[in-house]
Formats: structure tokens, C-alpha cells, sequence
């Protein structure tokens, strides 16, 4: 099997870049885009480059991620291509998992990728080659992405419980769990701590290397999504309806409430954060922009379901009815619309001003705007 993939990958590598070398925008055909280059010229926008990747007929593209300057694309036979994000050209393909078996949050970490699978195998994967480094049994399945710093790994069990394992011998340090034994939904970690929230609300935060509580925040309901570290501040969605923002700070209160914006839906998924704002889809209404030192609401795009990118004060938003529109943000207005009604895949953007889009058949496409 695996040299069946990579004889399909290496065969289309070649054909791929081939299809790049023969369809430059240079002449300004847009007759296989997945978007119209005359549209993306009204709104300001040009067309990088564009690919076929090698999806197969009884597959199809599931998803986009992006991880600092590597892109990636996973099938929904779990099929992953990395991308080189300059011309869309194919780094290396690999099958990470068997088909119909679920993958609990691909993450990087340094150069590796990093999952854990359906039967309890955590994975450490070459970022660059796609190699496999090491596969371990950690005896119990788990719930959210895995955490990591330099000294430990940190997985949330079904159990309700966080598992610190060592990095160099993937040995249990310790475990912890909150006092009223409530669903792990997400966990961060750098060297100094590791953060983990609940579905009680609970934001708890430990020492890296000992089951130390630092200090605990508690939201009225459970955290959706991850928690977003930015800085010293931490922001979340809530199924109260609220997005907050909390600063950890020194002794003694260790953190503080900045502010808290109220939504009209239950909230789902954690918010964007970037510079100076703060974007939240709200389920049934759109996405919402906030201001981040505030927590003053700017503007809403009804509809709308991700922030694509920013640009200088522009944000660039996908919709729920597949067209992209493009808000001022210092005016809090609409500028223009753009029909991406073949687009079906996107991922949001916040290191660069880059558009990433795609359809489930395998056409994907870099975007730019235009100063």
C-alpha cells in the first residue's frame, strides 16, 4: 500500500507541476479557475496560483491546514498532501490513517505534526518529509488535540483527566483532573504552564512539570472550541453566549476579566484572533468582528462563517452561500462581494495576507490582495 501512494504521488507531482509551468496567469486565462480572475480583479484581488492535487473519484478534499508556512490538505480517506505555499507545487503525499477512521487534531510542534489515532497511537510525523518518527501505545483515547512543550506531551482523556507524559520516553509524569470532574475540551501548553478548559466552564491552569494548580477562572458554561492564547490574554468562546477575554497577570489575582461580548446564539466555535481584533462566528447569524482591547462589537457579516485573512484594515470573509466579502474595518463597511460559489474548502489565515481556497474535488487556489 504505501508504495502504491507514493508511486500516485510522485507520478502527479510531476503532472502537477507541469499544469502550473502550462497555465501561468501571466495571460490572464481564468478558464479552469476556481474563481473568476475578472472577479478577483474587481475586488482587488490576484490569483497566485493554482493546482489540481491528486484526489481520487471515490475521495474527496475534507479539509485545509495551515501551520505557520506549511499548507496542508487531508482527504476523507485520510490521504494528506503538503503543499509548498509559494506555487502550490506537491511537497510530499501519504495516507496518515485508514480510511473512515477519525483523527483527533492534527498539530504542530517544531518540525513535527502531531495526532493521535483511533486506537490510541500518538504520532509524530516529519513535517517537511512526512515521515513517521515515532508511534506510541498511551493506553486510553482522548478527546481534544494534544498539547506540547519541549519536557512533556499533554493529552486529555475520555477519562477526564490530563496526562503529562514525558517527551524523551513517553513515560506518565502525572495526571490531573478538575475537582468536579468535568470533559476536557482543549489544551495549551508552553514551558512555563499547561491550560486546559472544561465543558463546566472551567479554565485551569497548572505547573508544566507537577500537578500544581497556578489559578482556575470560571465561566458560567462550557468552553467551545479552543482557547486562543494571545500574549498574556486568552480568549474563548462560551455556551453562555459570551466571548471573553481574560489577561493573566501577577500576584494575587493571577488573572482579571477584560471584557466580555454577548452574542445572540449559543457559541460553537473558539474565535480568530488577530492584531486588533477579535472575529466570532455566531451560529445562524454570521461572523461578528470585536474590537480586542474593548470588546466593542465593529461590524457583522450575516452569513457569514470565517475570516479568510486580513489585509492592511480589510478583512476577507466566506459566507455560508459561497461568496466572499470584503469589510473595512476602520469604517466598518461592506466594500464588495464576490461570487466563490464553487469554493467548499477554505482555512483561516492570520500570519499572512494569503487567501487559501479549494473545492472538494481537488482544485485549490492561492489568493492576494492587491495595494
Amino acid at each position: 500500500m504505501p508504495k502504491m501512494v507514493k508511486f500516485r504521488v510522485i507520478l502527479l507531482v510531476s503532472v502537477s507541476a507541469l499544469w502550473i509551468t502550462q497555465n501561468s496567469y501571466a495571460d490572464g486565462s481564468d478558464s479552469k479557475s476556481l474563481v473568476s480572475l475578472e472577479l478577483l480583479k474587481h475586488a482587488g484581488l490576484k490569483m497566485l496560483w493554482e493546482n489540481e492535487l491528486p484526489i481520487k473519484k471515490n475521495e474527496n478534499l475534507d479539509r485545509l491546514l495551515l501551520f505557520g508556512n506549511y499548507l496542508y490538505v487531508v482527504s476523507d480517506r485520510n490521504f494528506m498532501l503538503s503543499l509548498n505555499q509559494k506555487n502550490g507545487s506537491i511537497i510530499f503525499g501519504k495516507t496518515i490513517e485508514s480510511a473512515g477512521l477519525p483523527i483527533t487534531g492534527l498539530k504542530l510542534y517544531d518540525n513535527e505534526l502531531l495526532y493521535v489515532s483511533s486506537n490510541s497511537k500518538l504520532l509524530q510525523i516529519n513535517a517537511q518529509t512526512g515521515n513517521v518518527l515515532k508511534t506510541t501505545d498511551v493506553g486510553f483515547s482522548v478527546c481534544c488535540p494534544v498539547a506540547r512543550n519541549s519536557a512533556y506531551f499533554y493529552l486529555a482523556g475520555t477519562d477526564k483527566r490530563l496526562h503529562a507524559i514525558h517527551a524523551k520516553n513517553k513515560v506518565q509524569a502525572f495526571e490531573v483532573a478538575a475537582e468536579n470532574e468535568s470533559m476536557i475540551t482543549s489544551v495549551i501548553a508552553d514551558e512555563n504552564f499547561a491550560l486546559f478548559a472544561t465543558n463546566a466552564g472551567n479554565i485551569i491552569c497548572i505547573a508544566p512539570d507537577i500537578p500544581r494548580r497556578l489559578w482556575q477562572f470560571d465561566a458560567p458554561e462550557a468552553i467551545s472550541g479552543t482557547v486562543i492564547r494571545n500574549g498574556m490574554s486568552l480568549f474563548f468562546a462560551c455556551k453562555d453566549t459570551n466571548v471573553y477575554r481574560v489577561d493573566m497577570i501577577s500576584l494575587p489575582e493571577r488573572t482579571r476579566l477584560i471584557w466580555k461580548y454577548q452574542t445572540a446564539a449559543v457559541l460553537d466555535d473558539a474565535p480568530i484572533v488577530t492584531q486588533g481584533l477579535v472575529y466570532q462566528h455566531v451560529k445562524g447569524k454570521g461572523l461578528t468582528a470585536i474590537n480586542k482591547n474593548t470588546g466593542s462589537a465593529l461590524w457583522q457579516v450575516p452569513g457569514g462563517v470565517n475570516l479568510l485573512t486580513e489585509a492592511g484594515n480589510k478583512a476577507y470573509v466566506i459566507t455560508n452561500t459561497r461568496t466572499l466579502v470584503v469589510m473595512d474595518n476602520a469604517k466598518a463597511k461592506k466594500l464588495f462581494t464576490v461570487n466563490f460559489a464553487d469554493v467548499s474548502k477554505h482555512v483561516s489565515n492570520t500570519t499572512d495576507d494569503k487567501i487559501y481556497i479549494a473545492d472538494v474535488y481537488g482544485r485549490i487556489a492561492c489568493l492576494q490582495p492587491v495595494e
